[in-house]
């Protein structure tokens, strides 16, 4: 076949022409020239300044490991000579005081990789060890917004500790904090969206369920690590007629699962009986699974330390189990409910639907606990890090030092894990009776109802 080239001529003939050129040997345009030329300046010397990351200390450990920086990792990632449209560069500038956390401590921004142009999210472990400042998890959440809108593949290059302790109350519990980020990767999965990760780093704590919630996991050989660490249930004064029909009664007992019906309509209901085990956890991704295809509403009841951690639960699986779990809970389009009734800590908050989760009311007892961790297990861990830091400095660490530093930890965990302090900010729809439960759940059912159950779509179930 003949293929011809057509060309066209445009004619502006009888078009106005916008705009024409400056006198650029005017004073004023002079004077305006300077003035931007010192402005781009600025802004340069600082971005070149924020690219170094975490300083020259942190970079020195870092890369005395054999590690590459962040942006090496993106520069060897992407098509060589492709360009790499960053954002966020200034974000956590000045903004928490005396600590500087350069990008926020992540590097993020879209590049081509083997022609396609993904969306590539890079921990800076020179910035706090890669641990999320609150703004740390604003900025991801922008690149998984950007990436959701444009459709575009999600490379995570991973090297964190999770959430940044101090700042767990502005990190953890809310809808746009932490936890939505792994909601992110489940929802964008089920529309086929790929979600890929490089484990490059100790990743722990939450920084190990980026990983588990990805389609596609690369760990580093001898330098990628996942690590997650970091009362039986009164339904029967929730359902009708104390009836309650348990799910695999035996099988993964820390966690319990069964249908029943609230004011006549069916419900499923998942509440914990202690950690969560890899039994556990994928008993909990059948069992939503089940509602989902029967299209019946989920209830949690949340009374949790987390999954469980150590070496043997390590070797056999708890992130990547924990991690269907977490997907499930995710994708589920079900109404869900969730009623804290004691303590709601780390991935656990996730995996029982936590405010992230997106559960159609949330709701807490008066004894209930929503942190990151316990504030004596935090206070243990920053103490720990503070003393292999002097350590590494060869200064002193007294036990007096110890206790000075943690009690404040504690007293600030116990007052930010407060039921009022979440309330307070909206982190939940109330604080209830518990003799309530079941009145408020009906009503709260009874609103979700108006609206259609929709069809669910589950993403990548990592095995």
């Amino acid at each position: 076949m003949h293929i011809q080239t057509i060309q066209r001529t445009y004619h502006y003939d009888n078009h106005s022409v916008v705009g024409s050129d400056p006198d650029r040997n005017s004073p004023e345009f002079q004077e305006k020239h300077s003035t931007m030329l010192s402005l781009v300046n600025d802004l340069k010397q600082l971005i070149q300044k924020i690219s170094k990351g975490g300083g020259e200390k942190a970079i020195l450990r870092h890369t005395s490991k054999g590690k590459m920086l962040a942006r090496e990792r993106i520069l060897n990632l992407l098509d060589m000579g492709s360009p790499f449209l960053e954002i966020g560069q200034l974000a956590a500038y000045k903004v928490y005081g005396s600590e500087e956390v350069p990008a926020a401590g992540v590097v993020a921004g879209i590049g081509l990789i083997h022609g396609v142009e993904c969306m590539v999210v890079a921990n800076d472990a020179t910035v706090k060890g890669g641990s999320y400042y609150p703004l740390t998890v604003k900025k991801h959440l922008r690149a998984q917004e950007i990436a959701h809108e444009n459709h575009l593949p999600c490379i995570y290059l991973v090297d964190s500790g999770g959430a940044n302790l101090p700042y767990q109350a502005e990190v953890f519990p809310d809808i746009n904090h932490f936890g939505r980020s792994f909601y992110n990767q489940a929802v964008m999965s089920s529309k086929n969206i790929p979600q890929i990760a490089v484990v490059m780093g100790s990743c722990t704590a939450g920084g190990a369920y980026v990983p588990a919630m990805a389609d596609q996991s690369v760990i580093v050989k001898q330098q990628g690590t996942i690590f997650l660490a970091g009362p039986p249930l009164v339904i029967a004064r929730i359902v009708d007629g104390s009836q309650f029909d348990e799910f695999k009664a035996l099988y993964g007992d820390t966690l319990v699962t069964g249908f029943g019906r609230l004011y006549g309509y069916p419900v499923g209901i998942i509440g914990n009986n202690g950690v969560l085990f890899s039994e556990s956890a994928l008993k909990g991704t059948h069992f939503i699974e089940l509602c989902c295809r029967r299209k019946i509403p989920l209830i949690f009841l949340q009374n949790i330390t987390g999954f469980m951690v150590g070496r043997e639960a390590e070797a056999g699986g708890i992130a990547k189990h924990g991690a269907k779990m977490v997907t499930a809970v995710a994708c589920a389009k079900v109404p869900k409910f969730t009623v804290i009734i004691g303590g709601s800590y780390g991935a656990g908050n996730y995996g029982m639907c936590g405010r992230s989760y997106s559960p159609r009311f949330l709701y807490l007892w008066p004894n209930a606990r929503v942190s990151v961790m316990g504030g004596e297990q935090a206070a243990n861990v920053l103490a720990q890090i503070t003393k292999d830091q002097r350590k590494r400095e060869g200064k002193p660490w007294s036990e007096e030092e110890e206790k000075a530093l943690k009690q404040p930890i504690i007293e600030r965990f116990e007052e930010e894990g407060h039921p009022y302090y979440s309330s307070a900010r909206l982190w939940d729809d109330g604080i209830i009776d518990p003799a309530d439960t079941r009145r408020i759940l009906g009503l709260s059912l009874s609103a979700a109802l108006n609206s259609p159950i929709q069809d669910t779509e589950f993403g990548v179930f990592r095995m």
